[in-house]
């Protein structure tokens, strides 16, 4: 399952993990969010101890969109060593999920 990251926890669990962290912006009331929700969470599973891999929902933390200039959902961000070196707008298949990750590992 997927981790939940938030204004509190976003500095500890992202920009200051080791490890490349997946994040996935969203809303309870996007419908390309959910249905991308089953893909993250296989990545969570896939890639456990390899990769954080969590979901930001933005309504609840609308700092956090601001910060990083999420405009349109979901948009997932992949974040190494506190740096933005990747990311997906849109909902996409896993395979190219995978791709970006295998690229950054």
């Amino acid at each position: 399952m997927a981790a939940v990251f938030t204004d509190a926890n976003f500095d500890q669990e992202v920009i200051k993990a080791e490890k490349l962290t997946v994040v996935d912006f969203w809303a309870p009331w996007c419908g390309p969010c959910l249905a991308l929700g089953p893909t993250i969470d296989a990545l969570a599973k896939e890639y456990d101890g390899k990769v954080n891999v969590g979901k930001v929902n933005v309504d609840e933390n609308p700092q956090l969109s601001i910060n990083y200039g999420i405009t349109s959902i979901p948009a997932v961000l992949f974040i190494k060593g506190g740096q933005v070196v990747d990311k997906q707008v849109g909902a996409a298949p896993k395979g190219v999920f995978d791709k970006k990750i295998q690229q950054h590992l």
